[in-house]
């Protein structure tokens, strides 16, 4: 037991989750979500494309479905659920999402619209050109590190040998723990002339790389706008880009304009294109953009077009800074350029990235022609030996055929050993003793064919002995000179650029502050309807005027109001919501009304409108509250002028609820109707007004068990009559009774 005891060991709990959370984080920040700055790939990115590369997927050769390389993926490198694999490989497909695709999608594979790709059973890749020459070549050349997979049946690459900086070209993004990176897609042509530009000169400031990298250079085109915010920008790492989308003015038909938009804004992509025009739709059912007369989407494989049709006469100009002001065509990219340096995550200016690139393409470089060199000086050796043995072939001959095994033979050409050997002469036997072969050129001597020995073979060998040598020469002057490594190095950056630069989409300018001028609403009469449903339309005074007696008819709640007004709900829960006129549907008389639920917080579901009227009105009235348990009160109207789109209208007990709420400008008496069928008429004189949070007086004194069922206002000297059990019953004849007493008993 004492054993026992001594292997316990006591910890800090807290300590332990500190630990153990650090742990994560750091393994979520350098494991999955931030890119190594050497090549730009978070580590599902890099094994998917190291995957591609050991199935022999190249460019190439023809598609393999998504399935089998997103399967081989997860088996081998990355146990992290198969959707994080393909989702990776959908991306480095996307040509609207990278600055240079890394994977050549064939089938759905998403649109700029936001359409997800189909499912990798459907879909096929392969690698594209530049991924294949200038991602993953040479890596059969010893130039990166292998280390083991998960479970340490394969081997990896700890990053791939990629010869541009891809932190800059394609960009990232990524949410790890405590941390993310956002980096925006550079220009290759341009990112290549930046590298040059330092690599001539370690000293090169940022604001002198600028001159080469001119900003980002986003895929979907547009416009950077605050072109003096890049220099701060690209020196920490951070900060804010504002983009805009590419506008045009076109004529249309009957001498009307169309704004034509061709390129979004990088962060629209996706769903907020259909964001973006249904904010459009808004800003015309508000009839604050009431010159648009039509929408359309006409993008398509060819590209972003988006057409908004306008009114004759419309003001293009001041319609295109309205969208720039209140929609996502003008918008902000955060940048973070946040990477895995060293193991470590930092955050890395424009010159630090370049720099770190530029290191990581020289040890590339010098492992590379480190490992050529030992090839050639392999191939030298072996050449030097065969060369040798052509002079003495003879000699060679008959100690293979004096010999009784190939050790033996091998040995007498390292060594000059000839015992054992049977040789036709002793001055044979004297020359094989001179023998000083290398264990590589005896290998070669014994498996060289007899072909080799004719006169062309033999001037083949000693031309490509010549170059062999040349190559070294090359190779150890590469490795011993560094202007000869970057000019190697050089070399390489042009062919890439000659066979892979784009020209640049997005434009970089100093643009001004959008100004429009907003046009003030003219003041109309309108009337607002809504149906026992909760349908509501707005029209306009005349039209209702014309309509007075079908409007009677078909509404619960008619309203005369202002357009610039608001309407103000109560419901039986004691709540008020505030809906502004010119937010609801505006049209004709028969046009389709909609739910009041879609402009505000109000839930049919949930509650029910005992009351509508215009914020206007209501501020010059006082509004009578009778709730179930027979609570009572009067309210000056001003106290609801409150600028909420949802509040409380009166306090309520537990478990109570109102069953009237109306203006009592012209009421003369206040009749209270209970479930057990007392009825109770009296003056509103005798209802006390109050404030809104206070819960009233006691109007009907109810029996055990018993709760108003409705309340009325009656005006002066107009009849009103309920149904009671099919038999009318005239409200205005009731007995008059004093507040707070049980009221008249009705027979059913």
């Amino acid at each position: 037991m004492n054993g026992i005891e001594e292997k316990i060991i006591k910890t800090e709990y807290s300590d332990i989750m500190q630990k153990s959370y650090i742990d994560y984080a750091m393994s979520v920040i350098v494991s999955r979500a931030l890119p190594d700055v050497r090549d730009g790939l978070k580590p599902v990115q890099r094994r998917t494309l190291y995957d591609m590369y050991e199935l022999g997927i190249r460019y190439d050769r023809p598609y393999r479905k998504c399935a089998r390389i997103v399967g081989d993926t997860m088996g081998k490198y990355h146990p992290h659920g198969d959707s994080s694999i393909y989702d990776a490989l959908v991306v480095m497909a996307q040509d609207f999402k990278k600055g240079m695709p890394l994977v050549d999608g064939h089938g759905n594979f998403g649109s700029i619209e936001g359409d997800s790709a189909a499912a990798m059973r459907y879909t096929e890749a392969r690698l594209q050109k530049l991924t294949q020459e200038v991602y993953l070549a040479d890596l059969d050349k010893q130039v990166v590190d292998f280390m083991p997979n998960f479970d340490e049946t394969e081997r990896e690459p700890e990053v791939l040998p990629v010869r541009i900086p891809n932190f800059l070209v394609n960009g990232a993004d990524g949410i790890a723990v405590g941390m993310a990176t956002s980096v925006p897609p550079h220009n290759l042509g341009e990112v290549i002339d930046a590298v040059e530009a330092y690599m001539a000169d370690h000293d090169i400031t940022t604001e002198e790389l600028m001159q080469y990298v001119k900003g980002p250079d986003f895929p979907t085109g547009g416009i950077v706008i605050n072109k003096d915010d890049l220099l701060s920008i690209y020196e920490t790492g951070m900060g804010k880009i504002h983009l805009r989308g590419k506008v045009d003015i076109e004529k249309g038909k009957n001498g009307k304009q169309n704004i034509v938009i061709s390129e979004i804004p990088y962060t629209m992509i996706g769903a907020n294109i259909g964001k973006f025009l249904n904010d459009v739709a808004a800003l015309v059912e508000s009839r604050k953009a009431a010159e648009i007369t039509d929408i359309s989407n006409q993008s398509s494989k060819e590209g972003i077009r988006i057409v908004l049709e306008l009114k004759k006469g419309a003001d293009a100009e001041n319609l295109v800074n309205m969208l720039y002001k209140k929609t996502h065509l003008e918008d902000t990219f955060g940048v973070n350029m946040l990477a895995v340096v060293d193991g470590r995550p930092e955050t890395l200016g424009l010159k630090k990235v370049i720099e770190h690139h530029v290191d990581f393409r020289f040890e590339l470089a010098t492992r590379k022609y480190t490992t050529l060199l030992a090839k050639e000086k392999e191939k030298r050796e072996i050449q030097e030996g065969l060369i040798k043995a052509c002079d003495v072939i003879d000699l060679i001959i008959e100690i293979l055929r004096g010999s009784r095994s190939q050790k033996q033979a091998k040995d007498c050409l390292i060594n000059g050993n000839t015992e054992g050997i049977n040789f036709k002469t002793k001055a044979s036997e004297r020359k094989a003793k001179g023998l000083c072969f290398t264990e590589r050129q005896a290998t070669a001597i014994l498996e060289m064919r007899l072909y080799k020995l004719i006169g062309l073979e033999i001037d083949a060998l000693l031309d490509e002995h010549k170059k062999t040598v040349a190559n070294i020469e090359r190779y150890e002057d590469i490795l011993d000179n560094y202007d000869s490594m970057a000019d190697v190095i050089r070399e390489d950056l042009e062919r890439i650029r000659q066979e892979f630069a784009v020209p640049r989409k997005t434009k970089i300018e100093n643009a001004k502050a959008v100004v429009f001028e907003e046009k003030k609403i003219e003041e109309t009469d309108v009337c607002v309807m809504m149906d026992r449903f909760g349908y509501v339309r707005c029209v306009d005074q005349s039209v209702y005027e014309r309509n007075q007696e079908a409007a009677a008819a078909e509404s619960r709640f008619v309203v005369q109001c202002k357009n610039i007004d608001k309407l103000c709900l109560f419901t039986d829960k004691g709540n008020m919501y505030q809906v502004r006129v010119l937010d609801l549907p505006y049209g004709k008389f028969r046009d389709k009304a909609i739910p009041i639920d879609n402009f505000c917080q109000y839930s049919s579901a949930q509650e029910r409108i005992l009351y509508m009227d215009a914020l206007e009105n209501i501020r010059q009235q006082k509004l009578m509250f009778v709730t179930r348990t027979s609570m009572c009160k009067i309210v000056s109207g001003t106290e609801f002028a409150i600028n909420k789109k949802a509040s409380l209208s009166t306090k309520l007990a537990e478990g109570d609820e109102l069953v009237l709420v109306g203006e009592i400008s012209a009421m003369e008496h206040l009749v209270l109707q209970s479930r057990q069928g007392f009825f109770l008429r009296m003056l509103l004189s005798e209802v006390p007004e109050k404030k809104k949070p206070a819960l009233g007086v006691r109007g009907m004194r109810l029996a055990p068990g018993d709760e108003l069922e409705n309340a009325y206002l009656l005006a002066c000297r107009v009849d009103y009559t309920v149904e009671i059990q099919d038999k009318p019953l005239t409200l205005n004849k009731l007995k008059l009774a004093k507040r707070d007493t049980k009221g008249t008993k009705v027979r059913r």
